[in-house]
Order: structure tokens, then C-alpha cells, then sequence
């Protein structure tokens, strides 16, 4: 992952986009970059949409979305309580350790309200992405080019460079999937630990005694095993942790995916209690420090009152599959043209 520190744009100044590591193939690390993506989704509508009925939380939202974006009008019957409607999802990881427009995860969902469920697609963020009208290049560089374009060459100020990289990234992954992908939102994977930080913790049961540390991306992992009550790094920590540096403890991806679902629970349940209520405000400002959308306040109001009820049940994740030949991976077609024709029915629904 891209290195330096910055706050999620376009709410600050510029950032050089880092030079990408070599990386090994992303098919193990991809599924814990979907959890964290996949986790802000369903905070996103499940706590700010409690947060807009409790504490009508019109700062935060307003904090979310983008100024120029709230003077559209939206058509009734066209708005997203309405009607279908697709997204972009982008993910910097812009932690203590490291930050950048390089974007560790990119996924594209489709929301419909009248079914209240989604289809959430992930793009491997090595994938070789080749498009008619775009040079062809990795997932995860278009948002840092199209930016420095922007910037550069078009001679556009940063706020408007970072909204025409966010247009450009969906003109893209509007081809390459055959719709049209009308809003985008960038997340910052802070606000997971500041998420967990908001609702005081939360209680796990930790499997093993896990130890690793690489000082080359700053990851520290010191976990004791047994039931205990974990701050949001130490969250962070146990659904990322993958190896020991002596070689014992090692994770599989069964045992990741039981650690991430234990986290999705317990910090669900904890949100549902009356306690998780009480910190409701401070958790629709985590969410809103490390996100922000291209879509009108008054749809993002909307998109909390319709999917406030989603659960995990309700989204069929398709992660898109394919064969990784240095530096790339080559998407495999037949996982291809099921994601598309899975987002295209949802839209259709």
C-alpha cells in the first residue's frame, strides 16, 4: 500500500500518489480489503441512517456529500428510494502507516429499494483494466492518474481535480461493466479503527496468541489470546492478521473470514443496543471524518431512510476472479460477464 499520511480527499490539500509496492498476488489480501469496504457499506446506511432518525445528523451527511453535487435536482421517481441505482466504492488506506490516492480497494454495488438488497462487485486491485478510450493500466492507479491529469493537464484546482477523477474512474468502470454508474464515494480505512473507537471498543474472542511486525509498513500486531475488549487498531489488527514473524500461528482464510464475520456481529449488536445508540453521534462522525460521495445530501438522507434495515443477508458479493501474471492479474471472462450481468439484473429489478 501507498505510503505518507494525509486525510481523506477532496477534503484537503493535494498528495502526491505514491509508488506502488511489488506486490505478490492479491487473491488472499483482497478478501480483507472487501471486508473493510464491505463493513463501511453497511455502517454507512445501518448507523448513519439511525443517526438521520434519532439526531437528524443533517451536519454529518451535509459533511459527507459534495457542495456542488447538493444543488442537483433529482427527477421524482428518479431518486434512489425509488429506483435502482450504482456506485463506485473506492478504499485508501490512509492510516498512520501510509496514505495515497492509490486505491486498495475498488468494488462497484447496486442498490435497489424496492428489494432493499444489493450486489456488491470487487475488482482485484491488480487487475489489468482495458477499455475502450482509456490506456490500459491497474484497478487501483486510475484514481491517482486521472487526478494528476486533472490537475496538470486540464489546469483544474484540486477540488475539481479530485471530482473529474472520481467522473473518470466511473466512465471507466461504467464500460467495463455495461451501465451507468451515477455516484461515487472514497473511504478512508481509519475511520474502521475510529469506528470501533466511536462505539468503545469492541468485545471479541481472540483465537490465537498473534505477533508480527513489519516495520516496512509500520504493522505492529501483539494480541493475546482469549475474550477480550479490543480498541480500533487492535480491531484492525485481529481482522488483518495473516502470519507470525517465527513462522507459527499462521492464519488461513477460513480463519480470517471467521474473524472479520465475528467483528461485522459483534459491532452490529452492539449498534442495535440501546448503548450503541448513545454513541450514535460520535459514530456517524467517524464515518463522516474518512468518507465522502458524489451524490446530493438529500440522496444520501434518502439511501439511509430505504436501506436502513440491510443486513448481510441482503448483499450477494461477487469478487471477481482471474490469474495473476506479474504485475498483473487478468481477469478471468466468465466471472466477467456474470458480475456484469449480476449488476445489470439488480439494476433492472
Amino acid at each position: 500500500m501507498s505510503k505518507g499520511t494525509t486525510t481523506l480527499p477532496p477534503r484537503t490539500g493535494s498528495r502526491q500518489p505514491a509508488k506502488p509496492k511489488k506486490q505478490k498476488p492479491r487473491k488472499k489480501r483482497s478478501v480483507l480489503k472487501v471486508f473493510f469496504v464491505l463493513l463501511f457499506a453497511i455502517l454507512l446506511i445501518v448507523a448513519a441512517g439511525l443517526a438521520y432518525l434519532v439526531f437528524k445528523a443533517d451536519e454529518a451527511v451535509d459533511q459527507i456529500s459534495s457542495p456542488v453535487d447538493n444543488e442537483v435536482v433529482i427527477p421524482a421517481g428518479e431518486t434512489v428510494d425509488k429506483k435502482s441505482v450504482a456506485m463506485l466504492l473506492m478504499g485508501i488506506d490512509a492510516r498512520s502507516h501510509g496514505g495515497g490516492l492509490n486505491t486498495d480497494v475498488m468494488m462497484v454495488a447496486v442498490f435497489n429499494p424496492n428489494s432493499k438488497s444489493a450486489t456488491i462487485v470487487t475488482i482485484p486491485r491488480d487487475s489489468n483494466i482495458d477499455v475502450d478510450g482509456y490506456r490500459a493500466r491497474k484497478a487501483n492507479s486510475f484514481y491517482a492518474d486521472f487526478y494528476m491529469n486533472a490537475l496538470n493537464d486540464k489546469k483544474l484546482k484540486k477540488e475539481a481535480a479530485y471530482a473529474d477523477a472520481k467522473q473518470e474512474v466511473r466512465n471507466v468502470m461504467s464500460k467495463l461493466f455495461g451501465i451507468d454508474i451515477k455516484y461515487s464515494a472514497v473511504i478512508n480505512f481509519q475511520g474502521f479503527a475510529d469506528v470501533v473507537d466511536a462505539m468503545g471498543g469492541v468485545e471479541v474472542d481472540v483465537d490465537m496468541r498473534m505477533k508480527y511486525k513489519d516495520s516496512a509498513d509500520g504493522t505492529n500486531i501483539d494480541l493475546e489470546k482469549g475474550l477480550q475488549v479490543l480498541s480500533g487498531e487492535k480491531a484492525l489488527d485481529f481482522v488483518r492478521y495473516r502470519k507470525s514473524n517465527n513462522g507459527k500461528n499462521m492464519s488461513s482464510d477460513f480463519e480470517r473470514n471467521e474473524r472479520q464475520s465475528k467483528v461485522i456481529g459483534a459491532l452490529t449488536d452492539k449498534l442495535k443496543s440501546f448503548g450503541g445508540v448513545t454513541k450514535i453521534p460520535s459514530l456517524i462522525e467517524a464515518v463522516g471524518n474518512n468518507l465522502t460521495m458524489d451524490m446530493p445530501s438529500k440522496e444520501i438522507k434518502n439511501m439511509m431512510s430505504t436501506y436502513i434495515g440491510i443486513s448481510r443477508a441482503d448483499i450477494t458479493f461477487i469478487p471477481l476472479e482471474g490469474t495473476w501474471r506479474s504485475p498483473y492479474v487478468y481477469l478471468d471472462d466468465a466471472k466477467l460477464d456474470e458480475a456484469r450481468a449480476a449488476l445489470q439484473a439488480k439494476l433492472a429489478e
